[in-house]
């Protein structure tokens, strides 16, 4: 009798172990649960704040930019600054659409910071893909497929052709574009007039270099992969307007895209 009343309390003894055990358990995942739910509220909250000041800054961008615009000269210079030294680029007034379409996504700062992508000695230097501000591998096999969401229709002007110092457009080809619109932000400087006649009638000239060829020779000459793509970053500090362009209405200070 006493035998089995030692098993039973053995077994109960056990079994109430196993009950706190559990329960010890059992509060300590809820607590970690809480824990994790905070931390992520927290982080959401974070991103919100964040989210919030950016869409501010870019409204405030967006704003200067359209004063700006409102006010920019029939041709306007604007300075491509690089890491490699600087480009100044004059956009062309018959071609108005690629005018604004630049003039707005350098002055919102939507270049800063971008790669020159493809570069290829002897025929032209292109840059203005959104992707490469991502130098992650996912990213780089996404380079020349970058852009913000929308086309520009082509302006095809006999009198800009592909000289020394073209400032164009980029696009997809034929096949797929037969309008042969223009990529909303990518555009390439033309190194050589020779090998990009070819292109005349095709691509979107828009622009012309005013300073800078030895430049783009500079950044043409840079050792590049199978893929065309420098070896060393060439990046685009930013893309900003000539201070001999900057509007009397709006102040130095108020320029929404300065050197980085």
């Amino acid at each position: 009798m006493n035998m089995r009343k030692n098993i039973f309390a053995i077994i109960l003894c056990l079994a109430t172990s196993a009950f706190v055990f559990g329960c010890g358990n059992g509060a300590k995942k809820a607590a970690a649960e809480a824990e994790a739910a905070t931390a992520a509220a927290e982080a959401a909250t974070e991103k919100a704040r964040q989210d919030s000041i950016a869409a501010a800054e870019l409204a405030a961008k967006e704003k200067t930019a359209m004063e700006i615009l409102a006010n920019l000269p029939e041709e306007p210079v604007f300075d491509i600054v690089t890491n490699l030294g600087t480009i100044k680029v004059k956009l062309y007034s018959k071609t108005p659409k690629h005018r604004e379409n630049f003039a707005k996504l350098a002055l919102t700062g939507y270049y800063d910071s971008l790669l020159f992508h493809r570069v290829i000695n002897g025929f032209m230097i292109q840059g203005g893909d959104p992707y490469t501000r991502d130098t992650s591998a996912a990213a780089v096999a996404k380079y020349g497929q970058g852009g913000p969401g929308y086309t520009v229709p082509a302006e095809f002007v006999p009198e800009y052709t592909h000289k020394k110092g073209a400032l164009a457009a980029a696009r997809r080809g034929d096949v797929a574009n037969p309008m042969k619109e223009s990529s909303g932000s990518q555009f390439y400087i033309v190194q050589d007039a020779g090998a990009c006649a070819q292109l005349d009638g095709a691509y979107t000239v828009f622009g012309e270099t005013v300073s800078g060829l030895d430049i783009i020779d500079r950044i043409a000459q840079v050792a590049t992969d199978q893929r065309d793509k420098p070896l060393v970053d060439v990046r685009i500090k930013t893309i900003k307007l000539d201070d001999s362009c900057m509007p009397k209405t709006v102040s130095a200070s108020e320029e929404v895209s300065g050197t980085k």
